[in-house]
């Protein structure tokens, strides 16, 4: 029965249990899933082209030169010349985003991001990174936009608080659109492929024909693009948030 819950999948299971001064930093298939992501993404950029003289692009320079020019446009149009500082932090986090997503596809690999622990851990990150932006190019005047220049001060005890929740609320919208998408995507599937084995076992499967087949394929379809546009979704609004601490300095 266990096997069929949609649940189950999300469960954290300790490959190797580790207690340091109280805190559990056990090794876990959630560890386990971003370390082959970690892997996939090096083996996947690293040049494949083995010295060759060559100058006919290979499918998977072709592949890198796709990824590199997206994030690349992205940071630029939306940050500007400023962004290529930040680019290569912003492109590792779109990848790194990207292969647990599509990783997690797989059968028995977990999906690290459908856990608000990992996916708060990215946020939290961004939210460091704009913060930090802020301080080191405007000093504790970043904090300023806070409050709105030639707002009347009985307004800003109003706005100041206002802004200031919609500011730390960020990350946690960040966090809990990449978790819930990839949660739920995932769930779906799951009980559909449950409902079409129930079909096999009641031997009604093949009077309906490759239907629910069809269907399947087409959600898991769906989920792959649904993995892509997480991805960029989050890099999208990460070179946002980053674009106005840019903004601010000037």
């Amino acid at each position: 029965m266990a096997a069929n819950d949609p649940m189950s999948q999300f469960e954290i299971k300790r490959f190797l249990p580790i207690d340091f001064a109280g805190l559990d930093i056990s090794f876990t298939n959630s560890s386990l899933a971003m370390i082959i992501a970690s892997v996939v993404i090096l083996f996947v950029m690293w040049p494949h082209n083995n010295g060759s003289k060559n100058h006919v692009p290979s499918k998977w320079q072709l592949m890198q030169e796709m990824f590199f020019c997206m994030i690349n446009n992205l940071v630029t149009d939306i940050i500007g010349k400023e962004g290529k500082k930040f680019f290569p932090l912003i492109f590792s986090l779109f990848l790194f985003i990207l292969s647990v997503n599509i990783m997690g596809m797989m059968p028995g690999v977990f999906t690290a991001t459908s856990h608000i622990a990992v996916t708060g851990i990215l946020s939290v990150l961004v939210l460091l990174l704009v913060v930090g932006t802020g301080i080191f190019r405007n000093g504790l005047g970043y904090f300023a936009h806070f409050a709105p220049k030639g707002v009347p001060f009985i307004m800003l005890l109003l706005i100041v608080p206002i802004e200031i929740i919609s500011f730390m609320a960020r990350p946690i919208t960040l966090a809990v659109r990449l978790c819930g998408n990839m949660a739920a995507g995932h769930i779906v599937l799951k009980i559909f492929a449950s409902f079409i084995t129930m079909l096999g076992g009641a031997g009604l499967l093949s009077l309906l024909g490759i239907l629910p087949f069809a269907v399947l394929i087409g959600l898991n379809a769906l989920e792959f693009f649904v993995a892509f546009l997480q991805a960029y979704i989050f890099t999208t609004l990460t070179c946002i948030y980053l674009s106005e601490s840019v903004v601010d300095s000037h």
